[in-house]
């Protein structure tokens, strides 16, 4: 529902945008007649703003106009040419018959080329000013035109970093949300994809996109992702961040309740599976709902590869998954509490290179494990020249150094490193972290307690798990709850040919 009553839309193609009702939005205020009023009023509402550009200008010298719009944020030749050199040089149109006001006038002769609505709220007005309208008000009369003139600098559509594949698209969202939503049409060209555009934050007013497919939705969780956007109450929204932890079953969980991506088809993959995206202005990473654990350990190109190669590198995954998290827990309890466990000849060559080490294995592998997250924290912060540089180079040099100086073994340093390159298998990185998290409680565990330490950390995992269902779905499912149709998908890929007997190609279809 718009907050300033309905206006005439009927040459602005773009979606309605719903307001939240998270604040107090400001009352509706009307422009008046009198034209210096009206510059007064917009005056006094951008003061102190030296972007905003107020020009007055007098068509056949009997008709006052004021055009405003923001500097920086409209296309200037567009605005010469479909604009101001109409109004200047050829005046006012003759013959055009019945027509209301200057600005319907304006509308029909001077902007047809352009997006344009009319307007007689002063806050809306000003809205669609700050997001690259131009604005015209004619003395005499108590509507505006505003023309959609917008056009400034913005990012190209280049590869993704964050989600490098072998094989697919080397497309990835930019900060512009409309071109994002051109990228999600390409791929799902159907009028059954629709995108209900929401205006969030206070201050920054910032417009979101919830992405679905009509009739493959689930329509619970729909309803519920339309729910928790309207009643997000913040003053500003900068980036998809922010809205993930606004509307997330709960924060105070490390495993991530709702998969971001930058690619476009990686998106429309899960539209098509019946999710929901959501989309944010000025932010290329769109978040999809719901996430299940099994979404963290899917690559984007798993649909791409043959199906053999796709299910083998998806065991890989879950062992490496696996072994990243335990690795370093199972070393200290099998070497420090249970050496039984281990073959002798192995025991004593681990032994003998601990002979020197002044501190308990629990402690070595909390000392490297800091060291190899700070490394890698140092990687990521540092200019791209450096960064590998200083995160590789600093691992071996400050590993080997501390080996030969007596203060870790070497067997830790073996240990720290596969578990951690181990965690970088998993291809969503975000899905990476709190298993690195969770090494730390299950080191502490281990610890205290041996083997049992890490039995009573993975039940504690495996609970909380279960309990954890964003947007009503078991985060663990297909697998708990067990589905028995969907359970196989998770551990093996499917070849298409079995879904196409099911839709064949028709005649005259493209391939």
């Amino acid at each position: 529902m718009n907050r300033r009553g309905k206006s005439n839309a009927s040459n602005d193609n773009r979606p309605p945008v719903q307001e939240t009702d998270a604040f107090d939005l400001e009352p509706s205020q009307p422009i008046s007649f009198d034209l210096d009023e009206n510059e007064r009023t917009f005056q006094d509402l951008f003061r102190h703003c030296s972007d905003i550009v107020f020009r007055d200008l007098e068509v056949q010298g009997r008709t006052k106009l004021l055009i405003m719009f923001t500097d920086g944020m409209v296309n200037s030749d567009i605005l010469q040419s479909a604009v101001l050199k109409p109004l200047l040089y050829e005046g006012l149109p003759q013959g055009l018959g019945m027509i209301d006001s200057i600005a319907e006038m304006c509308g029909r002769e001077l902007m047809s080329i352009l997006q344009v609505k009319k307007s007689s709220d002063v806050f809306e007005i000003a809205d669609l000013i700050l997001r690259g309208h131009t604005a015209f008000l004619a003395d005499g009369e108590n509507e505006a035109l505003l023309a959609d003139v917008s056009s400034f600098e913005t990012r190209s559509i280049e590869e993704s970093t964050n989600e490098a594949t072998l094989r697919g698209a080397r497309e990835s969202f930019t900060e512009l949300l409309r071109t994002n939503t051109t990228l999600l049409r390409r791929i799902i060209v159907t009028p059954k994809l629709k995108l209900e555009a929401y205006r969030v934050g206070k201050l920054t007013n910032t417009e979101v996109v919830v992405a679905y497919i009509e009739g493959s939705v689930a329509e619970p969780v729909l309803k519920e992702v339309r729910d928790r956007v309207r009643r997000i109450r913040l003053e500003g929204v900068l980036e998809s961040g922010y809205i993930e932890e606004a509307i997330e079953d709960t924060n105070y969980s490390p495993f991530p309740q709702m998969m971001s991506s930058e690619r476009p088809d990686a998106v429309a993959a899960g539209l098509l599976e019946g999710k929901v995206a959501i989309l944010t202005n000025g932010t290329p990473n769109a978040l999809i709902v719901p996430m299940t654990f099994w979404d963290g350990l899917q690559a984007p190109d798993d649909y791409f590869e043959r199906f053999m190669y796709v299910t083998l590198n998806r065991w890989i995954r879950y062992a490496f998954a696996i072994f990243s998290v335990l690795f370093p827990s199972i070393y200290i309890a099998l070497t420090s509490f249970h050496p039984e466990m281990v073959p002798p000849k192995l025991m004593l060559s681990i032994s003998a290179l601990r002979e020197k080490s002044p501190f308990p294995t629990v402690i070595e592998v909390f000392i490297m494990e800091f060291m190899f997250e700070g490394l890698r924290e140092a990687g990521i912060r540092l200019p791209k020249q450096i960064g590998p540089l200083v995160s590789i180079v600093g691992a071996l040099v400050i590993g080997q150094a501390a080996v030969q100086a007596g203060i870790i073994s070497a067997p830790i340093v073996i240990v720290v490193s596969a578990a951690g390159i181990s965690s970088f298998v998993i291809p969503r990185y975000r899905f990476g972290i709190p298993l690195r998290m969770l090494r730390f409680p299950l080191l502490i565990l281990t610890g205290m307690f041996g083997l049992f330490g890490i039995a009573l950390g993975l039940i504690t995992i495996l609970v909380h798990l279960i309990h954890l269902k964003p947007f009503g779905t078991a985060y663990l499912s297909p697998v708990t709850p067990i589905m028995f149709g969907r359970i196989k998908k998770v551990f093996v890929r499917f070849p298409h040919k079995r879904a196409m007997k099911a839709n064949p190609i028709r005649e005259g279809d493209s391939p």
